[in-house]
């Protein structure tokens, strides 16, 4: 798929779950995110996730929300689908910023597991499905118990995807025989929300990744993604494995905006890596093995 080749899957194929650039002074800067939005689409991804939790939405205002989804819009949208992370743990919340989100030409939605007030599989239902009536959005549910504290469970998710407009899921369960069961038991579009996942998930039927990763080898992960696609593993496998250490690097040490960020602005991307507390940059010794790992991907940044 040629970069300027908009998706017919409302959430395409690579989709890089993006950083929010920041000054140095703290404030979101929405010239770089439009930048970075562009070489992405530039490098091959065919959709934007804009505040996931790569983007640090969980510290950053509505108005700040908006206003990525405004920028990354402005700067990609028609070339790439545009996909606004508006799910919070507050059901009513995660309504009004859909509701605000869509009014900028958003192509979709993405709403996490409720976070930190651990509902039952019920209360899960009854959020996704509320957020989902609130707009005429397509909905990708984004199952990481890792970070929610609790899973969808894989019978929540298939009664999910008789909603219509519930039609994605990105998978960080890293439950392969539940996603199995997912993928023969309805026809959402189920991403890879692990990026060493991606392989085997595609092997199974899945349809592409939301990534970290991509950020760094945004070419190696769409070739990877075309050739499983494809039916060619043996070109998909040999992809597997280089791209390993880059995993490594970006989510092996520190968690992966930390890594991201610092890994663009030592590729001149941006123009520093900051994040927002409680997140903190990486320390030296941090900051060694990442460069060892993407070293051994032909990736030289030694002090």
């Amino acid at each position: 798929m040629s970069a300027t080749e908009l998706s017919p899957r409302p959430f395409g194929t690579l989709t890089p779950a993006m950083v929010t650039p920041f000054t140095a002074d703290g404030a979101v800067d929405y010239q770089a995110a439009g930048e970075l939005a562009n070489k992405l689409v530039d490098d091959g991804c065919d959709g934007i996730l804009v505040t996931g939790t790569t983007g640090e939405t969980s510290t950053l205002t509505d108005a700040e929300n908006l206003g990525m989804f405004a920028a990354v819009v402005d700067a990609v949208g028609g070339r790439a689908r545009v996909i606004a992370g508006t799910g919070t743990n507050d059901t009513a919340h995660s309504i009004s910023l859909s509701q605000r989100a869509a009014k900028l030409d958003i192509d979709g939605l993405l709403i996490v597991t409720p976070y930190y007030n651990k509902p039952s599989q019920a209360g899960i239902a009854a959020h996704f499905e509320a957020i989902a009536d609130s707009t005429g959005l397509p909905v990708m549910l984004y199952d990481i118990p890792g970070r929610a504290g609790v899973p969808i469970s894989t019978e929540t998710i298939i009664r999910l995807a008789d909603h219509p407009r519930i039609v994605a899921l990105k998978d960080a369960k890293a439950d392969f025989a539940a996603t199995t069961r997912v993928m023969a038991n309805t026809d959402l579009d189920v991403y890879s929300g692990d990026d060493g996942l991606t392989l085997p998930l595609m092997a199974a039927g899945a349809v592409g990744l939301v990534s970290v990763s991509a950020h760094v080898a945004a070419p190696a992960f769409r070739a990877l993604i075309d050739a499983a696609a494809a039916g060619d593993f043996a070109a998909a496998r040999r992809i597997h494995f280089e791209l390993d250490p880059i995993i490594r690097a970006t989510m092996g040490h520190v968690q992966g905006a930390v890594a991201v960020k610092q890994i663009l602005n030592w590729q001149g991307v941006l123009s520093n890596p900051a994040v927002r507390l409680p997140l903190v940059e990486a320390g030296e010794a941090e900051l060694a093995l990442i460069r060892a790992d993407l070293a051994e991907a032909g990736l030289d940044f030694s002090a």
